[in-house]
């Protein structure tokens, strides 16, 4: 008895002490570890990773190696120091070694760090910043992005022309063509360049890389978000294919990338392989034999959200043909099996993000990941290890091989332990046209059955984008869930993931179809889920998702308390002049401002701002070039004129988007105090 009493004295005491179950926090978010960018040694048994760690005092985050066996016979563990940044692990080709990228040195540059022990030594020691690299197949070799002068003749060149411009007094640019600037940057001059370095018995590459894209006037990889997956190797390891959109005075409004081939020596100008089509080829891969090239193509010259088509170049005759071409999906960057038979990449599909198989000779594909949303992958023979993230849950590693996949990273398992996260639900309703439009709903973290919660209701951006089953750094449901508020999201008309004509519906009709969809998705949801307090509900958009709910305040004014517009559109035709990407809004308009300006009239949201009533939160950003910050500026100008209770969230040192640990922690906290003030 007296052993039995103390049992239920401990766990009386565990229990009073256990953490009590709480929502989740933007403080949370913040500091979350991610996983990216996994990749399976040669052999299949171990996986390098990179995780980003938060260093909170210096307001950014740090990237770190990190290795785990792929059977998970032990836990991962750290490579690299923590607070010391390096990412982009590859292995060497014998699996004995980790090529990264670092700036230890105080430039960004390659290192190697061999697995049996030691200290990482310094691969590249170039007088500017190595972008990205590439081992060539054969492991003598480095690709390399490297910024430089397109007329200097070395990298020296470079480095004293940055230099020179840093010294002077006078500080005018002057430009003859756009870009002028570039998501977040303006142009001083330098393209990003491809280069071919040997590496030497000592390990080190050669202090004078072969520059093999010269004579491109363009950026290899593109800006602002391209890497090395437009870059491919032959097999032999001789030449390499890389994309470049070479425009000239039209670049700011054409989307046509070709394909061009060229020797790893240097001893030929690239050669254009895909010259006959203006819309955009990218993303090679070379066939094992090297007498193939699969490659991702467009069809639609300036249309950015056009599909892409899996594409095989026969090299010795020049002849193509399209694999899986009745798969009506946009594929990302492909990966090739050893067997040479099967590629597989990611891309949306109602409402996840999975990782899919692709049967080369039937073109057949399956689902490889089930639900949610896999970000970087690897396959090394039967063997497949991705990152994966859900509505749910933060991104973690796991490996598959015959059975269903497994768990190998749980990084924040512990610090989630006493969150309970809001349940998520898809639904499907009749949208616009009667056709089929999904969204989804996300419940409180506190919910109790019988209660109505205020709705944070959440527009999606790109417009060809999707809210999914994916765990978001910026527009994530559980930060309004952990408030205690209801979510909804709806997929409409111009979505990814439920075929190509979907998609296309939304361009030239940005507030029709959408809105009704919205409109439908919103009667919908408080038609099925009794705890939705369609009285007590605010409207949250970026970018596009901006945009509508600017065009909500004058077009469906009669739904919402309030709404956040983060980077949004209030004069479509300004921003057809001011935005830096032309041939987006020349697509989504179906032409340019001045040849259209009907299109850009029709459903302009600065038209209706004698109809708005709705309180507005606005944020807006210096660093936006995408959606200019002078549009956030006139938004609230228009709201304080109009006697519109009305705020303006300003950072000076954003883009469009909002990235920063302490601005994100700032963004939040604004948000969800303007959601409470006006749902109380």
């Amino acid at each position: 008895m007296r052993v039995l009493l103390a049992c239920l004295l401990s766990l009386l005491v565990a229990s009073s002490t256990m953490a009590q179950p709480r929502g989740f926090t933007v403080e949370d978010l913040v500091n979350l570890d991610r996983v990216a960018d996994p990749q399976l040694s040669p052999d299949g048994k171990w996986v390098s990773f990179q995780l980003r760690e938060t260093d909170f005092a210096a307001n950014k985050g740090v990237q770190s190696l990190w290795l785990v066996p792929s059977d998970a016979s032990s836990a991962a563990r750290r490579l690299t120091a923590k607070g010391q940044s390096s990412a982009s692990p590859r292995w060497s080709v014998d699996g004995r070694s980790l090529y990264f990228l670092s700036a230890r040195s105080g430039s960004m540059q390659v290192w190697n760090l061999a697995l049996d022990g030691g200290e990482a030594t310094q691969v590249t020691d170039y007088p500017l910043d190595v972008g990205g690299f590439m081992l060539a197949p054969d492991g003598r070799k480095l690709a390399l992005s490297l910024e430089v002068f397109n007329d200097c003749t070395d990298l020296a060149c470079s480095k004293k022309r940055l230099e020179e411009r840093a010294a002077s007094k006078s500080s005018g640019q002057v430009f003859d063509r756009l870009f002028i600037r570039h998501w977040d940057t303006w142009s001083d001059g330098r393209r990003t360049q491809l280069f071919v370095a040997d590496l030497g018995a000592d390990g080190k590459a050669s202090a004078a890389p072969v520059w093999v894209s010269k004579g491109i006037d363009g950026d290899v990889p593109s800006k602002p978000f391209g890497d090395l997956s437009e870059v491919a190797f032959a097999p032999d390891g001789k030449t390499l294919v890389f994309a470049a959109r070479i425009a000239g005075q039209t670049e700011a409004w054409s989307t046509n990338f070709d394909l061009y081939v060229v020797p790893v020596d240097g001893s030929a100008a690239p050669r254009n392989l895909t010259a006959d089509n203006q819309a955009m080829d990218s993303y090679p891969v070379y066939a094992h034999d090297g007498r193939t090239l699969y490659y991702l193509a467009m069809k639609r010259p300036t249309f950015e959200a056009d599909r892409f088509w899996i594409t095989a170049l026969n090299l010795a005759d020049g002849s193509r043909r399209q694999i899986a071409s009745d798969w009506d999906r946009s594929p990302g960057p492909l990966t090739l099996s050893a067997d040479g038979k099967t590629f597989y990449t990611t891309t949306d599909d109602h409402g996840q993000h999975p990782l899919f198989a692709i049967d080369i000779a039937s073109g057949k594909v399956r689902n490889v990941s089930g639900d949610g949303q896999i970000g970087g992958f690897s396959v090394v023979g039967k063997t497949i290890v991705f990152e994966r993230n859900t509505l749910t849950a933060p991104g973690d590693l796991f490996v598959q091989n015959a059975g269903a996949a497994k768990r190998i990273t749980k990084f924040n398992s512990e610090r989630l332990s006493d969150v309970r996260m809001g349940a998520p639900e898809f639904f499907t309703f009749k949208g616009w046209n009667d056709e089929l439009v999904q969204g989804y709903v996300v419940k409180p973290w506190n919910y109790l059955a019988g209660q109505k919660y205020p709705i944070a209701f959440l527009v999606h951006g790109g417009p060809q984008g999707a809210f999914g089953n994916d765990w978001h750094y910026r527009w994530n449901p559980q930060t309004y869930a952990g408030q205690g508020f209801a979510v909804i999201a709806i997929n409409f008309h111009g979505s990814t993931g439920y075929g190509q004509a979907f998609t296309d519906a939304i361009s030239g009709d940005w507030g029709g179809k959408p809105l009704e969809d919205l409109q439908k998705g919103m009667r919908a949801a408080l038609g099925q889920y009794a705890w939705l307090d369609g009285d007590k509900a605010c409207a949250l958009g970026g970018s596009y998702g901006g945009y509508m709910v600017n065009w909500i305040a004058g077009n469906w004014n009669e739904q919402f308390k309030c709404i956040v517009s983060h980077s949004g559109v209030f004069d479509s035709r300004f921003m057809g002049y001011s935005t830096e990407e032309l041939w987006f809004d020349e697509w989504e308009m179906q032409g340019t401002p001045f040849e259209k300006p009907e299109n850009y009239e029709r459903h302009n949201p600065v038209n209706h701002v004698q109809d708005w009533k709705i309180p507005t939160l606005v944020v807006h950003s210096a660093l936006d070039y995408r959606v200019p910050v002078e549009e956030g500026i006139a938004l609230f100008t228009a709201l304080q004129r109009r006697g519109i209770e009305s705020r303006f969230l300003y950072f000076p040192d954003e883009n469009h988007w909002i990235l920063k640990p302490h601005n994100s922690v700032q963004w939040h906290h604004e948000v969800n105090d303007w959601l409470k003030r006006w749902t109380k």
